[in-house]
């Protein structure tokens, strides 16, 4: 007879869950990880059109860097054992950038040196705040690693005394940073291209968060895997079952049950019930407040925190299979950036509307003379849900197509019209029925305010309104990104961790 009692379960198979599964596995824990899906990773996955194989949501990779100059997430991916069945391959550029309306075009390269060099060439008498930039990141960086060793529970003084800048620019907006460090206003719209990979534009965009990531890219390059993230997710998934870990497919849970303010155990769709006095959600808070704990269990605290939340980005990805090489479409970087001009606080604006023409374009050569492009653009309000209908759904969707297509020709000067060969288009319809986030978003919440990175971190214990109830993923107090992901679902599986061993003393 089979025993249904685990010591965690973990919901959802994307990449904080895998890694929290795995995590408690390792630590000699029975853990039951529950995927609605057919395959593990969430949005960590690919598929196939044609003679094409399309990553459905990774870029690039940060935090991950070299055996010789190892990165946070190659380390944590190392203490999970996967790092040898995975092949990364390294980007060496931090990015590209081409405008729209100002026909100003910027590529910058990696390696701290390089990227201050050339940060001179487009911006002379920049150099002197890029140093500065450059030592508040890495202040920052140490800082961040002092408040993780601490569990969120420094010593002030401590705080104080080793990282005085870091407690200086805390509370503010990178635009507020790099404006008191005097760096020039074309050097700071250059440095912030990376603003929509975090959705969030300079003046609401936490300095610690965004020095963080940029520094990363700038000083590691930028990786992608070999054969798609969902590589990854495999590598993740298997050695978790090698382990003894149970992942059960396609088992949506309907309800998490919940006694005495305290999780008891899941109902998954079958109706079969496990019981456990630890769960860890790679979902959503929206959906586990407000479709899967009984209305009554809900405490207030955890309704008002869901309406004190803003949803983050939604997407519009265009993937193309394209009948030529990147040699022969004359294009020679991997990411693009195209906005209409480089402020940042002006774009996120123009992202409400749905033919924004603002994206990044990834591209790489594929097998037999072929490449792969994915478009991805982003939409910060309902302008969709506006205009859609069931019997225009599939004219919308070209319109976004060849909307996004047309924005990167006219960026690059470049024709891939007459090159494409496969093509599929993302919608957040096509979002949110595949990962059940709310109205579509792939961005987690909106880091704005105290929904950013170290409010959402200082805070995290305070935002437990269910006793052993933890969330994992892109809407953590990590906020979005596949790092960001990988990395929270170590340290909530760490907390659960902890948790379970002063329950036995």
């Amino acid at each position: 007879m089979e025993n249904n009692t685990y010591d965690v379960v973990v919901i959802g198979a994307g990449n904080g869950g895998l890694v929290a599964a795995l995590t408690l596995q390792k630590k000699g824990k029975k853990v039951l990880l529950l995927e609605k899906g057919r395959v593990p990773g969430g949005f960590a996955s690919s598929f196939k059109r044609g003679r094409f194989e399309f990553d459905a949501s990774l870029h690039e990779l940060c935090e991950y860097g070299t055996i010789e100059n190892k990165g946070e997430v190659y380390e944590l991916l190392e203490r999970l054992g996967i790092t040898d069945k995975i092949t990364m391959i390294p980007i060496q550029e931090t990015f590209s950038v081409y405008t729209l309306d100002t026909h100003e075009e910027y590529t910058m390269p990696v390696g701290k040196k390089a990227f201050l060099a050339q940060m001179e060439k487009y911006v002379p008498n920049s150099t002197a705040s890029m140093l500065r930039f450059f030592d508040l990141c890495e202040e920052t960086k140490q800082a961040l690693a002092y408040l993780n060793e601490t569990k969120g529970h420094p010593d002030t003084k401590v705080l104080m005394e080793k990282f005085p800048n870091f407690m200086v620019v805390a509370p503010y907006s990178v635009q507020k940073v790099l404006e008191k460090i005097e760096m020039p206003s074309k050097a700071q719209e250059i440095l912030t291209t990376y603003w929509s990979y975090l959705g969030s534009p300079a003046e609401n965009l936490s300095f610690v968060h965004y020095a963080s990531m940029i520094y990363s890219y700038i000083t590691n390059a930028p990786v992608i895997p070999q054969h798609t993230s969902h590589e990854i997710s495999l590598a993740l998934s298997e050695e978790f079952t090698s382990l003894g870990g149970k992942l059960e497919y396609l088992s949506p849970v309907k309800e998490i049950l919940v006694e005495n303010e305290t999780v008891c155990g899941v109902v998954i769709e079958d109706n079969r019930r496990f019981l456990t006095n630890h769960i860890i959600a790679n979902i959503s808070p929206h959906e586990v407040y407000t479709k899967l704990i009984a209305p009554e269990k809900v405490p207030d605290k955890a309704k008002k925190y869901l309406s004190s939340q803003a949803l983050g980005a939604r997407g519009l990805c265009v993937y193309l299979g394209l009948n030529k090489t990147m040699e022969e479409l004359g294009l020679n970087h991997y990411s693009y950036f195209i906005y209409h001009t480089l402020n940042s606080n002006v774009e996120y604006k123009r992202m409400h509307s749905l033919y924004n023409g603002n994206l990044v374009a990834t591209l790489q050569n594929n097998r037999e003379g072929t490449s792969i492009m994915c478009l991805t653009s982003l939409l910060f309000n309902d302008a969709f849900d506006q205009v859609v209908t069931a019997e225009n759904y599939y004219e919308i969707k070209e319109k976004i197509a060849e909307n996004m297509v047309a924005s990167f020709e006219q960026a690059t000067n470049v024709n891939i019209h007459e090159a494409i060969e496969e093509i599929e288009v993302a919608t957040p319809v096509t979002f949110a029925r595949y990962s059940g986030h709310p109205d579509g978003v792939i961005y987690g919440y909106l880091a704005s305010g105290y929904a950013n990175l170290l409010p959402r971190v200082m805070n995290e214990p305070n935002e437990m309104y269910i006793k052993n109830l933890r969330f994992c993923g892109g809407f953590s107090s990590r906020l979005s990104g596949y790092s960001s992901a990988y990395l929270n679902g170590e340290q909530e599986a760490l907390k659960t961790f902890g948790e379970m061993k002063n329950e036995t003393i």
